[in-house]
């Protein structure tokens, strides 16, 4: 094990949890770090907000995140919490393609430390329709990766307070359709990708890609003050054109911030210059 994991080693943490994240999350960081996670299911983490809209989520991702491992303190009393939250939704660049966003928090209260591990792909199965089709239905089903991604189904629209959750059979899915379009005022029904995570792998695996990353940021120390999560915290623009010289909209150096003691580092990228095709003057 890497000495510069002392700061974790055989230290006791709390990760809270309902939907069996630990399954991604538990061996990834107990294995490189020496942290001993208990998992804590006592308390239903639904309270803070479902994908399915029973309860909307009031706080942030992140704000959410805090308080479940928060929460996992309090009900253990020890002082390092793992939380995992996510979001579903557009691209932030292109917005009519699906993304995925993971972070895994830990909170360390005995040093003081907050750490977020992240993760955002457009690896999804994320998708919705409304029919009134069993065929096409069942095409939208197999585009989702059904059956080993479950499905949710409601009537008439995602507005609806009568939700069939965790639907993982062809027979079970053919019952909820026609049970659905009983209970439907349009005679439709709205179908989505079940996104808690242990009914979609595809999310499974992003959280597990949000734990390297907080495993990479644990493992790295503020060249100051030492103490874990010395990590990129934003990026400067106007990485230079290989033709004409202007500055372009490509990353030019990252900026890394310890979060204790706010020691800054700023890093130049390996790229000298930037594509011809990424610059608004030689390519408008």
């Amino acid at each position: 094990m890497s000495k510069k994991l002392y700061f974790w080693e055989k230290r006791k943490a709390v990760l809270i949890n309902k939907h069996d994240k630990e399954r991604v999350i538990v061996p990834i960081i107990e294995e490189n770090t020496g942290l001993q996670i208990t998992v804590e299911r006592s308390y239903d983490t639904d309270l803070f907000g479902t994908f399915t809209k029973e309860i909307r989520r009031k706080a942030s991702q992140l704000d959410t995140a805090y308080l479940k491992a928060r929460k996992g303190m309090e009900l253990t009393g020890l002082d390092i919490g793992i939380a995992s939250e996510g979001i579903f939704g557009s691209h932030p660049v292109v917005p009519f393609i699906p993304w995925n966003y993971e972070i895994v928090l830990l909170i360390d209260t005995k040093n003081d430390i907050e750490i977020v591990g992240e993760s955002g792909t457009t690896s999804t199965n994320y998708d919705y329709i409304t029919t009134d089709d069993y065929k096409e239905l069942e095409v939208f089903a197999e585009k989702i990766l059904f059956p080993t991604h479950f499905i949710v189904l409601r009537p008439d629209d995602e507005e609806s307070n009568s939700i069939t959750k965790g639907i993982n059979s062809w027979e079970s899915l053919r019952e909820a359709f026609e049970l659905g379009i009983k209970k439907s005022k349009q005679g439709k029904v709205f179908v989505e990708a079940d996104t808690r995570a242990f009914a979609n792998p595809t999310r499974m695996e992003n959280i597990g890609k949000a734990t390297y990353d907080l495993i990479k940021k644990m493992k790295s120390y503020c060249p100051k003050c030492r103490t874990p999560g010395f990590s990129v915290v934003n990026s400067k623009m106007g990485l230079p054109c290989e033709c004409c010289g202007n500055p372009t909209k490509e990353i030019l150096l990252r900026v890394s911030t310890c979060r204790k003691c706010a020691y800054t580092e700023e890093n130049m990228v390996e790229e000298k210059r930037a594509s011809a095709g990424r610059c608004l003057f030689c390519n408008p």
